[in-house]
């Protein structure tokens, strides 16, 4: 699927030209540090933006699943608690790092921060780090990050959660890999970095 032409206006990722406001920042997105490590973005996004249905995939892409280990492994990956909660166990050969304000709570194979700049803070692993959701955590890693790696699915899905609307114009792609669903419908694997490093 080709990347929506934007014309420079806030577009969500996966779906064709359509407009919307940039979600709220949230005390998630307070400044990182300058030496904070390097933070990459990584998500499946249908046509329509959709990224989640009552908190997991709505689709079935195990070579997508396979993508996103072997691009994270090694890495620190950065979520939300209803991300951690989607997941069966913590993501082996990974540090992670779980952004929640419940200080008190525990979760098992995986260290947590109150914000996205104390979870940066925390990274032992080499760089990048990855932020893999939700959506108000990806809407704050957005400001930051200078890479996103989006799995782009031709194809709408009904879901509850969408990958916040981001300017096109200040991304350029890099890479794409062409992919086909048993189902029939088309995905990609997509590369983006950011035109103007921060």
């Amino acid at each position: 699927m080709a990347p929506p032409s934007s014309g420079g206006v806030l577009v969500r990722a996966g779906a064709a030209a359509r407009a919307g406001p940039v979600p709220r920042a949230t005390p998630m997105s307070e400044s990182a540090s300058p030496s904070a490590p390097a933070l990459a973005l990584i998500a499946a996004v249908a046509r329509n933006g959709v990224i989640g249905a009552g908190n997991a995939l709505p689709w079935r892409l195990p070579a997508d699943l396979k993508h996103f280990r072997a691009l994270t492994t090694g890495h620190a990956v950065i979520m939300g608690r209803r991300t951690w909660e989607s997941l069966p166990h913590a993501l082996p050969g990974r540090q992670n790092i779980v952004v929640t304000r419940a200080a008190d709570r525990a979760f098992a194979g995986a260290e947590t921060a109150a914000s996205l700049p104390a979870a940066l803070a925390r990274v032992r692993m080499p760089a990048p780090a990855f932020c893999i959701g939700g959506a108000l955590l990806y809407a704050a890693a957005l400001a930051r990050a200078d890479v996103l790696h989006l799995t782009e699915i031709d194809r709408e899905f009904a879901g509850d959660t969408e990958f916040p609307a981001f300017d096109r114009a200040a991304w350029r792609e890099t890479a794409r890999e062409e992919h086909r669903a048993p189902e029939g419908y088309g995905y990609a694997f997509v590369t983006y970095e950011r035109r103007v490093p921060r």
